[in-house]
């Protein structure tokens, strides 16, 4: 269907960019179990596409985005999450519940969670990318987080938090790579509840700096 001006309809419009975006996350994928996902680069998934470089950006921001298929506006979402949070959630529910969507896609992903699993475990960067949490997006979550939480920006319980996210995460997928069957939330709320517990309540601040004798 055609519109004014030679325009394409919407939904033809829409459906080409979703079949240019397949395209880009497949020839992604396929490159990274190939290669390893450090050693893949934006320019072979572009011609593995298809497509130009300018192209590739027009869809993902990072290669370790194509290789997961994430979408684009992920970070804002989770931040507009973090901003819009009920009153009374807790910091680490909020971050709990922006991991939530992304563990789901995966474990429900066409693609073997294992394979998936492999490839995130071999590569810091696409583990980092994962949970929406690269350096600077960490930052911003970490911002965002302090605002809500009426704190200073750089105060370092946001940022805790936010660093124990990524290693929540980290971990429980290094107890399915070990070969746990348990699905991934699972394993991914129980080290949010260890957190939320307290790793370690017996703790208390040793004497680092010694009086010399």
């Amino acid at each position: 269907m055609q519109i004014e001006d030679g325009a394409v309809a919407p939904g033809r419009r829409e459906r080409k960019k979703r079949e240019t975006r397949d395209a880009l996350m497949a020839a992604a994928l396929r490159l990274a179990v190939e290669k390893g996902p450090d050693n893949v680069t934006v320019e072979e998934i572009s011609e593995a596409a298809d497509v130009s470089v300018r192209t590739f950006f027009n869809y993902f921001s990072h290669k370790e985005h194509a290789i997961l298929g994430r979408d684009p506006d992920d970070l804002a979402l989770a931040l507009r999450r973090v901003r819009e949070a009920p009153d009374g959630e807790s910091p680490l529910t909020t971050m709990r519940l922006i991991v939530a969507h992304v563990i789901d896609e995966l474990e429900h992903h066409e693609t073997p969670i294992s394979q998936r699993i492999g490839l995130i475990m071999q590569s810091p960067t696409l583990l980092t990318q994962f949970v929406v949490l690269g350096a600077e997006d960490e930052r911003e979550l970490a911002a965002a987080l302090a605002e809500r939480m009426g704190e200073p920006t750089g105060s370092p319980r946001p940022a805790l938090i936010v660093g124990a996210t990524t290693m929540a995460v980290k971990v429980a997928m290094e107890q399915r790579k070990a070969g746990s069957d348990r699905p991934l939330g699972a394993l991914v709320d129980e080290a949010f509840s260890l957190i939320a517990d307290g790793l370690d309540p017996a703790y208390h601040q040793p004497d680092t700096h010694p009086s010399p004798r």
